[in-house]
């Protein structure tokens, strides 16, 4: 049997905490000890008999050997249980706190691979941030001008706390744009892929999918086949990565563990490209990319529990 790592999940409730559950629970080197979650304290974890949820505190973490710290809270929340946590235990944090931080490993491996080798401290990028810099990263060299990213997201990405953006009354045959300018995710990809992007983030009535169009504009003429060619040569060997020609769908990206990219396309000139990327906003947007940096940081399999 291999070696298993202990792990605890703080704000196991909320939508990505569950599904974050989900996947530890069926991965082959992973134990969940911890689950946390005020509301759900007392019940069982689904599929774990012996694993209740608690309600957990900075306090309950301070001394306790863990080899993983999973902080799914809301931004801002996280920082006192940073504090207490042996310097030597992972820690994944999903929220934006540590986004900005360069004492922090920036989590997104299909870009940041070898520094996430063996980190003990990483920012889980925002889900957005995600879609975004994979639909660009390829034509980086190529950007000659300031890409225009069109976000749509089901409403599960507004959390759980009750508001305009989560409402499904609100949401109901409606389109809801919002943070026109200043968008974390915006900033995020702008600090991480080094180059000026403009995002205007809107809800859909899903729960769960999203869909990023990225609108580039070009240094010099290309063709979508040349378009393509950059991001099979980037990706091809990307198992959380689909290449495909056609037009991605938001509900192509729903429930799927990786990103779809595709829908490649420039203008009569060949100076304008447009790209499509669509994922799960809770999966690789969270819970997914979660896993592969935990698997990365203890040096198991970057994949191992994500092939399901």
């Amino acid at each position: 049997m291999s070696e298993q790592y202990t792990i605890a999940v703080v704000g196991a409730r909320g939508h990505t905490g569950a599904e974050l559950v989900r996947l530890i629970r069926d991965h082959p080197a992973l134990e969940l000890i911890l689950a946390g979650s005020r509301e759900l304290a007392g019940e069982p974890v689904p599929g774990l008999t012996e694993v209740f949820y608690e309600s957990i505190g900075a306090e309950d973490l301070a001394g306790r050997d863990l080899d993983v710290v999973v902080l799914a809270l809301p931004d801002g929340a996280g920082n006192t249980y940073v504090d207490v946590i042996d310097e030597q235990t992972v820690i994944v944090d999903i929220s934006a706190d540590h986004r900005f931080d360069d004492t922090w490993a920036y989590g997104l491996p299909e870009l940041f691979r070898e520094k996430l080798k063996g980190a003990r401290r990483i920012a889980n990028p925002g889900c957005y941030a995600t879609a975004t810099q994979i639909a660009l990263a390829p034509l980086l060299e190529a950007i000659s001008g300031v890409p225009a990213v069109f976000g749509v997201s089901g409403y599960s990405g507004a959390g759980t706390t009750p508001g305009p953006r989560n409402d499904p009354d609100r949401l109901r045959d409606n389109l809801m744009p919002y943070r026109l300018v200043g968008h974390n995710h915006e900033r995020e990809s702008i600090r991480h892929l080094g180059v000026p992007v403009r995002f205007i983030p809107h809800v859909h009535p899903a729960f769960r999918g999203l869909l990023v169009t990225a609108h580039i504009p070009l240094g010099r003429s290309m063709t979508p086949a040349e378009i393509e060619a950059r991001y099979v040569e980037q990706y091809g060997e990307e198992p959380l990565i689909d290449i495909r020609d056609a037009i991605p769908e938001l509900r192509d990206g729903a429930d799927q563990r990786g990103v779809i990219v595709g829908g490649f396309a420039t203008s009569e000139d060949g100076l304008n490209a447009v790209v499509i990327a669509v994922e799960d906003n809770l999966l690789k947007g969270a819970a997914v990319q979660a896993i592969q940096n935990v698997n990365l940081a203890l040096g198991l399999g970057e994949f191992d529990g994500l092939d399901g």
